[in-house]
């Protein structure tokens, strides 16, 4: 479908978040870490890499592994490590460099960031070495999570860090933050308190032309939440993890995710390596702050991603979370804009990078960007699975399921014309589906009960133009959706 690159943009049962998208060339790449399908820890899988072509950002090809996690040294003793949220430069040598950090049963938390290399950008990569200091020592100032890198005019910055989100700053939580904090940092509190900067911040440092040898001691340039002054607005919106960092012009722009968790704040600077200060929030998983909005959209979880121009357009790349944990993440991205040379809070969508989808056809009920009922939360980290709103995949099918009384299911947005009838395939429903528009009842389906998928139909009645489409259901249990079809 030539301009309709729907969310999530990549095939439903591939999940690659984290996503930094680099334009080389005439083609677009995506880098990111590889969960699971139904995944039970972050990034289990080999690194993948999809391209695809600047003119047709709807035609994605995978070029399969591109980096496995068998290649990195700490992997040993039959036990390999997960690879974490990596980013891709093109250096001064025409080579391409993937920046990563692994983790795993062979690693302590925060070791060496690893740097492997290519002559092609999708790969595959060969393991090269880590970052270091001139006499060879890892570098491990601050905490070495999410390396992020530019190439500015010849001169490579890498940028890395990890603070703790707000929840750890409540009360009840202040023993648990303390003793994660200690081991994670494998400091005592008493010296992660004195450190100043904090070692809680976004830091930055310059490479040497061999791509991994820093040539000074790396500068914190972004506070974490855990130290932001209070009463400031990047208070409530600082750095956590995951940075992200473009040039566009003679600004530096530098995406995070914020403590809030579910969120990418930015913050930007005239230099590459001091002076950056908070702009706003570009978008939230859970369409949490847009236009005012103070309801989740959307299950909130993890979100990591990047700002990036193609083909003179500017796009937001960020996950979603799916099957109700924060392992089964997946792709999606939203066009933006640069205004005075600040971007606005976008909404999630189901459109996409490309058009409103046809209201003429049938599409996956797991391509909504709204799923929320009466008691959606937070995705969940650890714990025994909820019968909430969410995604799932089972057996080879992707559907959404936990659908109680008052439960939304929404995808925006659909490009309506002559369509006259509306058809749901369910499970488990007993009762009705009020069919919206956001604003206008437009039909109502009659489900029956049935342990096994079917349909059901009803007149359309909508009028012609772009709107949101929206299935509430209005009757008994739990229900589950796998597609719907509009003729």
């Amino acid at each position: 479908m030539e301009g309709r690159a729907c969310n999530p943009f990549l095939p439903l049962d591939e999940y690659v978040p984290d996503g930094e998208a680099h334009v080389f060339g005439d083609r677009v790449y995506l880098y990111g870490s590889h969960d699971r399908e139904n995944g039970e820890r972050f990034c289990e899988r080999d690194y993948v890499v999809y391209s695809a072509p600047v003119s047709d950002i709807s035609a994605w090809t995978c070029h399969g592994v591109s980096y496995k996690k068998e290649q990195d040294p700490r992997s040993k003793n039959g036990k390999l490590v997960d690879l974490y949220a990596p980013d891709c430069v093109r250096g001064n040598d025409g080579k391409y460099y993937l920046y990563y950090v692994a983790m795993g049963p062979n690693t302590a938390n925060f070791g060496p960031i690893g740097v492997a290399v290519s002559s092609k950008p999708e790969g595959p990569f060969a393991y090269l070495g880590d970052v270091s200091f001139q006499d060879g020592t890892p570098v491990l100032s601050f905490l070495t999570n999410d390396p992020a890198v530019l190439n500015d005019r010849g001169k490579i910055y890498l940028y890395y860090g990890w603070g703790l989100g707000r929840d750890f700053r409540a009360k009840p939580l202040r023993p648990l933050y303390d003793v994660v904090l200690s081991r994670l940092c494998h400091r005592s509190l008493r010296a992660i308190k004195a450190a100043r900067p904090s070692i809680l911040s976004c830091a930055v440092v310059e490479l040497e032309d061999d791509m991994r040898t820093v040539k000074s001691e790396p500068r914190a340039i972004l506070d974490s939440v855990s130290t932001a002054p209070k009463g400031t607005e990047f208070h409530e919106h600082a750095f956590y993890e995951a940075p992200s960092i473009r040039r566009f012009g003679d600004t530096y722009v530098l995406v995070y995710s914020s403590g809030r968790n579910n969120e990418l704040a930015y913050a930007t600077s005239k230099d590459p390596d001091r002076g950056f200060a908070y702009q706003g929030v570009l978008i939230s998983s859970s369409d949490l702050g847009y236009r005012g909005n103070r309801l989740r959209k959307a299950p909130a979880g993890t979100i990591h991603g990047c700002l990036e121009c193609i083909g003179g357009r500017y796009y937001v790349f960020y996950h979603r979370c799916t099957n109700d944990t924060d392992f089964s993440r997946q792709a999606c991205a939203e066009p933006t804009q640069m205004v005075d040379g600040a971007f606005p809070q976008v909404e999630i969508t189901t459109q996409g990078m490309g058009k409103p989808l046809l209201a003429k056809g049938t599409y996956p009920a797991a391509l909504c960007c709204h799923l929320f009922g009466p008691k959606t939360k937070g995705v969940r980290r650890n714990g025994p699975p909820r019968n909430v709103p969410r995604l799932v995949a089972r057996k080879g099918e992707s559907f959404a399921t936990g659908i109680g009384k008052g439960t939304r299911v929404g995808f925006k947005y659909l490009e309506f014309g002559q369509a006259r009838e509306i058809a749901v395939t369910v499970r488990n429903g007993n009762g009705a589906i009020l069919v919206t528009d956001g604003k206008r009842e437009i039909a109502r389906i009659e489900v029956l009960p049935s342990p096994s998928w079917q349909t059901f139909r009803s007149p359309l009645r909508v009028a012609p133009g772009i709107k949101p489409l929206y299935f509430v259901y209005e009757g008994k249990g739990t229900m589950d959706f796998k597609e719907f079809t509009i003729e």
